[in-house]
Parts: C-alpha cells; sequence; structure tokens
C-alpha cells in the first residue's frame, strides 16, 4: 500500500514538472522581441490609418430647401346643364382626354323636339310677315294717289313692325333650344385625365346634382406650392427680381431629382402663424411623375458660387473655436486647419477661407488624431499606397495570397494582444 502511494506522488509530480516546462516555453515564444514590444503594446503610437479627400475648385449651386404639395394646374367637375336620362358614358376611367372630348350623352329627344318646334314658330312668323310687308308696300302706293287712307298705311307699317320683332324673338327661342339640344353632347373643357366615373349611365341626372359625373385633372403642367422661412425672403425676392429662378422636386430619398420647373409667384404676405412665405412653382410633369394632392420635397436655385473649395462633409469638424478640417502633409502627419464654410448640405462643403485647391483633408479616423499626429493615408475610394515596409501598412492591405504564414500569424498576434494581457516575468 505504501509503494502504490509513493508511485503515485511520483507521477503527479512529474506531471507538475512537465506542465511548468511546457507553461514557460509557450511564454517565452508569444512573448514580442524587446526592440518592439513597447510600441506592440501601446498600438495608439503607430501611424493612423485614413482616409482623404482633395480639395477641388468647382462652381457650387447654392439651393434652399422646402416642403411642398403637389396641386393641378386646373380641375373641373363635368356635370350636366340640363335634367334627362343619362344615355352613354364615352370616357374609360384615368384615360387622358382632349379639350371638346365628348364625355356623355344625354337623351336628346325632348330637346330636339322643342329646337324643332322653334324653327318651325319661327318660319310660320316670317311667312306672315312676307305677306304682311307686301300689304304695306300696297298701301303706300294707294296712300301716294289719294286711293286709301293714310291711318291703314300707318296700321299695316305697325303690324309689319311687331312681326319683325316676333321673328326675332323666334331666333331666340331657336338659340336657346339649340344650346339645351347641345348640352346633350357633354364635352371636357379642358385637357387632362378623368378620374372615376361618379354616375353610371341609365340614371337621371340634374343640374342640381352635387356630384357631377367624372372630376377631370389637368396634370401637364402641375404646380406646386412649398413654404420657405421668411428670413430668406429677401434673399429669394433679390434673386428672382433678376430672372427666373429653377426649382427642383426631389424623390422619396431626398436626392432623386423628380422633375425641374420654374418659380411663378412669391406670396404678397407672410403667414404670422408659422412665419413662412407661400411661393408657387410649375413643372411640365412630362413623365407625370408628380401628382396633385401628393407631399413634395422641393429645393429652391437661387445664387451660384463660382469656382470655389470644396471638399466632402465628412472632412468638417467642430470645435470650441469653430470649424476646422485636418491637412494630411507631405510627410504623412496632419496638420490642424480653421476654415469658415460658406455653404453645406450632405455629400459636401463649400470653403470660403482657410484652404486651398489641390490640399488632401482626411474624412475618416479622427478618434486618434491631433496635431502632428503620424497618419496612413488612402483616398477616399479605398486604395491605399504602397507600401514602404510599415507593419500596419501591410495590415491595411490585408493578407494576399492563398493564406498567410505562421510568423506572419504571431507577429499579427504579438501586434494585436492587448497588454493587459501579457503576463509579467
Amino acid at each position: 500500500m505504501t509503494i502504490t502511494r509513493r508511485t503515485i506522488a511520483t507521477y503527479l509530480v512529474g506531471i507538475l514538472v512537465v506542465s511548468i516546462v511546457i507553461a514557460s516555453i509557450v511564454e517565452t515564444w508569444q512573448s514580442p522581441a524587446p526592440s518592439g514590444g513597447g510600441r506592440a503594446r501601446s498600438g495608439g503610437e503607430g501611424p493612423v490609418p485614413v482616409l482623404v479627400a482633395i480639395a477641388k475648385k468647382i462652381d457650387v449651386p447654392v439651393y434652399l430647401d422646402g416642403v411642398g404639395t403637389a396641386r393641378a394646374l386646373n380641375t373641373v367637375t363635368i356635370k350636366p346643364q340640363i335634367d334627362g336620362k343619362l344615355s352613354a358614358i364615352l370616357f374609360k376611367e384615368g384615360q387622358d382626354v382632349e379639350r371638346g372630348f365628348v364625355l356623355a350623352t344625354i337623351d336628346p329627344v325632348t330637346y330636339q323636339a322643342q329646337y324643332d318646334q322653334a324653327v318651325a314658330k319661327k318660319a310660320q312668323d316670317e311667312a306672315q310677315l312676307a305677306n304682311a310687308k307686301i300689304d304695306l308696300d300696297r298701301y303706300e302706293r294707294l296712300v301716294a294717289s289719294n286711293a286709301a287712307n293714310r291711318q291703314q298705311m300707318d296700321t299695316q307699317r305697325a303690324l309689319v313692325a311687331q312681326l319683325e320683332a316676333q321673328v326675332k324673338q323666334d331666333q331666340a327661342a331657336i338659340d336657346n333650344t339649340k344650346a339645351f339640344l347641345d348640352y346633350t353632347r357633354i364635352t371636357a373643357p379642358i385637357s387632362g385625365r378623368t378620374g372615376i366615373r361618379l354616375v353610371d349611365a341609365g340614371n337621371i341626372v340634374r343640374a342640381s346634382d352635387a356630384t357631377g359625373i367624372v372630376v377631370i385633372t389637368q396634370l401637364r403642367p402641375i404646380s406646386i406650392f412649398f413654404t420657405l422661412p421668411q428670413q430668406q425672403l429677401v434673399l429669394v425676392g433679390k434673386a428672382f427680381a433678376q430672372g427666373q429662378l429653377m426649382v427642383e422636386a426631389l424623390g422619396a430619398d431626398n436626392r432623386t431629382i423628380v422633375d425641374r420647373g420654374m418659380l411663378q409667384v412669391i406670396d404678397n404676405q407672410v403667414d404670422q402663424t408659422t412665419g413662412t412665405i407661400r411661393l408657387k412653382a410649375e413643372f411640365p410633369n412630362t413623365d407625370l411623375q408628380l401628382w396633385p394632392g401628393q407631399f413634395v420635397n422641393v429645393r429652391l436655385l437661387v445664387d451660384t458660387l463660382s469656382q470655389a473649395i470644396v471638399v466632402p462633409t465628412a472632412a468638417i469638424q467642430r470645435g470650441p473655436s469653430g470649424t476646422f478640417v485636418y491637412i494630411a502633409r507631405e510627410n504623412n502627419t496632419v496638420n490642424v486647419r480653421p476654415v469658415n464654410i460658406s455653404q453645406q448640405d450632405e455629400q459636401q462643403a463649400a470653403i470660403a477661407a482657410g484652404l486651398q485647391a489641390d490640399e488632401r483633408v482626411v474624412t475618416s479616423g479622427f478618434a486618434r488624431l491631433s496635431e502632428g499626429s503620424a497618419i496612413v493615408a488612402s483616398t477616399m475610394s479605398g486604395s491605399p499606397p504602397p507600401a514602404r515596409g510599415n507593419e500596419q501598412q501591410r495590415r491595411l492591405r490585408g493578407n494576399e495570397g492563398s493564406g498567410p504564414s505562421r510568423d506572419g500569424q504571431r507577429r499579427n498576434e504579438r501586434t494585436t494582444a492587448p497588454a493587459a494581457t501579457e503576463r509579467p516575468r
């Protein structure tokens, strides 16, 4: 029994010794070389990988953004002008119609009869007028020869005048009944697109009906009413006085240009409730991208900055002293440069002062940057500069070939491993 315990203890001691030796070997293998150990434990001391962009000199448009509502240039509710039975519907819902297109017809039988009656009445009165004129001519000759009484001639002359008036009245009745007869053909007063039919054929329609038959909306061209803050009224008014101003209607992404139009009217008063001014623009709407009642983002072009220095908006930084950018110098360090911005949007910023064309500005990696920081610069397209033997540049390029070598893996592990994970010797 004593021999068995001693044997087990010997085995345990041997296992412990072997474990200590293996741990020592692994620690020695993973420890960084003395020459590079300090920098590996402090990753922030190496060059900072950044993206840079080149400042360009271009013409920059100045826009004012607003939100508007599309409204049809003309909208007409088609209603019957007479009472009767709707005999036919001659349009399709959603059809584009020209002015004068026959949309529907009302049973014309009654109105045709009234028209024929008026025409016949006029013919009767014209026949009587012709006979009265003959009698008047006869009385005038008799009076000239003293063979007839002058009173009879005057009476006949009055009868002729009465019949002439009657004929004119008959003509007016003809015109009236002709108008009613024409109203049995309901035509489009404007060119546009028909909406949903509001009544079916066979129904009795009346001129007093409120709903009508269909609504025609003119879609080409179309208007957009939008508002701008009253603080921009002076700028807009000055630009509008110099000529027509272009307005762009934007899509849902607020970037795609749906249509371009022209500013037509600036309202003559400011809305005191909202402090905004109302404007109206007209768009050709050739592709029917704008629809009445649709909310649309618009931007009004009021000016163009000629040959302004432009950088990506991502390069603009803000601090306690104002706006600034990081300039990437030729020696791969950065310089903090204060700048003044004259115009800025989501994509680019126009620099009024503090920057020259062709200078490189940093657009990413700001967290580790300060005045004089070393950088590894690559263009905004993502292509890095050629390798210069720097370990971090090789990491930016990524691993090439079929796979990394064992030595490369060990170097990456030593570089990226946090200092806190190393054991003190």
